[in-house]
């Protein structure tokens, strides 16, 4: 909204001319989201305290984290709330795009606010029923799905599938897009879920994620750059770059606090969230596969869960000592640091790895 106010004025003022430029609206979204969440950190974990809003912690799982029991959760309204005031300062809300991602986020966050109420308050450990919060999930992602197919930024390239490393696409899914979207935000949204169970382990991989679709937006949302880079052109997408940052800023100041031993946890209200907005990130611009390999820690808890309980529900036994596979490592002796730094190393690995798909010609 700030970014509307200042529109008007740039012909009497030629140093608000900066603003029409996504990369220092991208950098003071992220600073303005990394100072919010540094200044209210403390005063929302004293609220959460005395809302006795504290993690409950699971009887199945690992017996070091007993200690954890009590710890603030809910801590994505930080985050969230960070973004969307960031978002309002710095951002194109022309951009409909824009307006979806922060809608469905804060729908997300809703969904995950009320899973962490109904575990904190009501003393439900199971949160929301699977089916309900899937329910909401996919409707969510359905509505976002369906103003994408049929308002897209670019028609020619809405329901084509393009793979890193190949410079055209290679397969128009049609109608089937939007099952495959809808897919694709559900996954993202629980697979960051099902990360979220180490200190700092689902932010810190949240950062290098939001990091590669931040670069890849911008990229993208440049009809030139886009065309030397023969990449699907985005026109909506490079907005999109300026809440990555914001993200990616609250994102380095929520670590501050959940950092090991974590102050907050952000509990669904923010996993849930931060997973669909990777997600819808990723069908807006044409970089489903792409987030597949950049959010591959992701990808990897959550198939370890899959294979886990398709074992268990087989064979009677079992792949892994516990599942998510960072509870594997943890049994195995790993201390609970070196399981999060090296699931960071990988993620960083892979963001490289995604980025270097670029075809340079």
């Amino acid at each position: 909204m700030f970014y509307h106010f200042i529109l008007p004025l740039q012909e009497y003022v030629s140093f608000l001319r900066l603003f029409q430029y996504i990369t220092f609206r991208s950098a003071y979204a992220a600073l303005t989201a990394l100072v919010l969440v540094l200044l209210l950190g403390n005063l929302v974990i004293r609220w959460l305290r005395r809302m006795k809003l504290g993690e409950e912690i699971r009887e199945l799982g690992p017996e070091s984290h007993r200690s954890k029991a009590g710890t603030p959760t809910m801590g994505g309204l930080l985050i969230l709330g960070a973004v969307l005031v960031s978002i309002l300062l710095w951002g194109n809300f022309r951009n409909h795009y824009l307006i979806v991602l922060a809608a469905a986020t804060l729908l997300l966050g809703i969904l995950g606010f009320v899973d962490d109420y109904t575990k904190s308050i009501l003393k439900n450990k199971n949160g929301l029923p699977a089916r309900m919060k899937l329910f909401f999930q996919v409707a969510i992602a359905l509505g976002a799905a369906l103003v994408i197919y049929y308002y897209p930024s670019n028609r020619e390239h809405t329901t084509r599938l393009f793979i890193p490393f190949f410079n055209e696409a290679v397969l128009d899914m049609s109608y089937l897009w939007i099952a495959f979207a809808v897919i694709v935000v559900v996954g993202s949204s629980n697979a960051v879920n099902l990360t979220d169970g180490l200190d700092g382990l689902a932010i810190g991989s949240v950062i290098s994620v939001a990091v590669s679709l931040g670069i890849m937006t911008y990229l993208s949302g440049n009809v030139k750059i886009a065309a030397y880079l023969r990449i699907p052109y985005i026109p909506h997408g490079a907005e999109l770059t300026v809440f990555l940052s914001a993200l990616v800023g609250a994102s380095l100041g929520f670590l501050w606090f959940n950092s090991n031993p974590a102050s907050v946890f952000m509990g669904d209200t923010g996993s849930l969230a931060l997973g669909g907005i990777v997600g819808i990130v990723a069908i807006m611009i044409k970089k489903e596969v792409f987030l597949f390999i950049v959010g591959g820690v992701f990808v990897v808890e959550a198939l370890s869960v899959i294979l886990q309980v398709a074992s268990y529900r087989l064979r009677k036994k079992r792949i892994f000592k516990m599942a998510p596979v960072h509870h594997h490592f943890e049994l195995s002796g790993w201390p609970e640091q070196k399981v999060v730094v090296r699931m960071w190393i990988l993620g960083i690995i892979l963001a490289i790895l995604g980025l270097s798909s670029l075809k340079i010609l």
